[in-house]
């Protein structure tokens, strides 16, 4: 039968154990968080320059748009058409 001191250094070696189980844990989970942060930084960044791109052919089209809009009647005066 093992003595209570040995008892003792065997739980407390199995604790130091558990505790350096922990700690890596922790660390490669730290770890995973700041790679899911910097990926997470890579999306944004790309979201933001769809953005920036959806914003610019907004305008673009809405250029087009209103020169569409004018197109009729400015043939109608390049034509020589009258309405009454």
């Amino acid at each position: 039968m093992p003595s209570k001191k040995t008892a003792r250094n065997e739980r407390n070696g199995r604790l130091e154990e558990a505790l350096a189980t922990l700690i890596t844990n922790q660390a490669h989970f730290i770890g995973g968080l700041d790679r899911a942060e910097e990926r997470f930084n890579e999306i944004k960044a790309i979201l933001l320059d769809q953005q920036r791109i959806l914003k610019d052919h907004q305008r673009l089209l809405l250029d087009h748009q209103s020169k569409l809009d004018g197109l009729s009647e400015a043939v109608r005066q390049k034509i020589g058409f009258k309405t009454r």
